[in-house]
Order: C-alpha cells, then structure tokens, then sequence
C-alpha cells in the first residue's frame, strides 16, 4: 500500500471514528471489492442500491458481464452494500468508472470517497494511465467529487435521451 492511499485512508478512518465517538453516526463499515460479479447476495444488495438511486436496474447484471476486467467496490454495513463503484478496463491504458452510489441514508459520511479512493488505488497498482468517466449536471454531487479528487473536463457528449453528459479524466501517473 502506497504511504499516501494509506495516509488518506487513516484520515478517512480517524473521521469516521470520531463521528461515530460523538454520537453523529453509529457506522462501522467493511469496504471490499469483486474483480468479478459478486455472490447473489451481495448482486441483489447492488442492484436493489442501484434501482433506489437510478430508478430502474437496466439488466445491469447483462451489462456487467460484458465489461472487460471488471472491478466492483463496495461499502457493507452488516451485509447490505451501502455503497459501491463499478468500473472496468477501456483499454490497456484507461480503465473506465463506470457506476456507483451510495445508499440515501448514509451520504455526506465519505463513504463515495473512500469507494473512489479505493478504486484509483487499483487502477494506478494495475499500471493504468488513466481513469474516465462520465456524469450529468443533475448528480452535482458526483461532479464536485470528481472535480476535488484531480478529475479534468475533457469534454460532454448528448445521451441517448438527449441529455447532455460531462466528461472527466484523472491521470493516474
């Protein structure tokens, strides 16, 4: 583990447990990762996640297994998947952050961050120059993070439903 990915992640650690020792959060997390589809369990957690926040699951299991060197994070409290960041390989070169959220009750706690720190961390000890992805105006949220965590505008496309997306680059190197 690099010293500074071990020094954010004590940070993150050290917030997190003072929170919890004030009495703001009652939050004890595991966070891990699949470099495959997970076990049902944890699948279901993901797309039931997925479906609160998106408003439908869009065969999302069908669209996993088309990805290249997949790469799921994840945040469980228990075993409900709080959190989590799906990803995978563009080339050899770019790895590609494809989707992730973090379940209504439990933002603004770092939990997005920790997944995305978590995620850069494998990408950049996989030899990838770079990290992309893409978002729309309306998650505000994810923007912002992309943007305080190195992430450049490269450029914006129109979706399938016409509406515009922004995209972002990290280099990892």
């Amino acid at each position: 583990m690099d010293e500074e990915y071990k020094g954010n992640y004590v940070k993150l650690y050290l917030s997190l447990y003072g929170n919890w020792m004030k009495g703001d959060i009652d939050l004890v997390l595991n966070y891990t990762y699949f470099n495959e589809i997970p076990e049902i369990q944890v699948l279901d957690s993901i797309i039931k996640l997925h479906t609160s926040i998106f408003g439908v699951p869009d065969d999302l299991v069908g669209r996993m297994k088309e990805k290249p060197k997949l790469r799921i994070d994840v945040a469980l409290k228990d075993k409900k998947v709080v959190g989590y960041k799906i990803g995978y390989a563009l080339n050899r070169e770019q790895f590609y952050s494809w989707l992730g959220g973090v379940d209504a009750d439990f933002r603004n706690q770092g939990i997005a961050s920790a997944l995305m720190e978590q995620q850069h961390h494998y990408v950049k000890e996989s030899g990838y120059k770079a990290v992309q992805t893409q978002t729309k105006n309306k998650w505000r949220s994810m923007l912002i993070l992309n943007i305080k965590s190195g992430f450049d505008i490269i450029g914006t496309l129109t979706d399938d439903e016409g509406e515009p997306k922004i995209i972002l680059e990290k280099k990892m190197i």
